[in-house]
């Protein structure tokens, strides 16, 4: 379809070339990871020492009926210090997989957006003019209103500037683009001669970290 919404042609892919079926465990596997590969690992709480405020004893030992303590920063107190804290020391969570199951499972998570009907091809995904409103009235015209991965090539930047202050719109660039991009998203917004370049990876995305650029396509037709 175009920026108007109309539709202009359809695209035939492969559906072997995606998987050729849905496999959801390689698909949760590759999500895990990419979410995994995020984290910084770098929580850290404070113990008892480390809380501040007085340390007078909050009541005498004896004749209260009491507990015996000393001051306020016991861990069984609210706003006391962890009895076993974190430290300050990084912890890894980092997953890896193969590389050919993240190549297979980015084109499996693009299977399962078309066989959805959640993939909007365009024809030529370009604005004359960064304006946020024209952004706005394209997602409605190709009845995307609801959470959208916008895909751009790096070189589209009045497109960039008119969509990064919508609510519900992530943009990614067509070379990061991966499944959990895909699967965090309701519709997968891109333009024809990009999904092409996408489809016959791989290319450097396909490296140990969080963002891969896979290989792919399926035979679903797209509107």
């Amino acid at each position: 379809m175009n920026m108007q919404g109309s539709q202009v042609g359809q695209l035939t892919i492969d559906e072997q070339s995606l998987g050729g079926a849905l496999i959801p465990a390689l698909i949760k596997q590759a999500y895990v990871r990419y979410h995994a590969n995020t984290r910084q690992g770098s929580a850290r709480t404070k113990n008892r020492r480390e809380v501040e405020g007085s340390t007078r004893k909050i009541y005498k030992q004896k004749g209260t009926g009491n507990a015996r303590h000393g001051d306020k920063k016991s861990n069984i107190f609210r706003g006391g210090g962890h009895g076993h804290s974190k430290k300050r020391v990084r912890e890894d969570y980092r997953l890896d997989m193969p590389k050919k199951m993240r190549r297979k499972a980015n084109r499996n998570a693009l299977l399962s957006k078309l066989l959805d009907g959640e993939v909007r091809v365009i024809d030529s995904l370009s604005m004359k003019a960064p304006k946020t409103k024209d952004f706005i009235n394209f997602l409605e015209a190709i009845k995307a209103e609801k959470s959208a991965l916008i895909a751009l090539p790096k070189t589209e930047e009045n497109t960039r500037m008119a969509a990064r202050n919508v609510d519900a719109v992530e943009l990614c660039s067509v070379d990061s683009l991966n499944c959990f991009q895909m699967l965090n998203n309701r519709f997968l917004v891109i333009g024809k001669a990009e999904l092409e370049a996408w489809l016959k990876g791989p290319t450097s995305q396909t490296g140990k970290d969080a963002k891969l650029k896979p290989m792919g396509a399926s035979k679903a037709e797209v509107k």
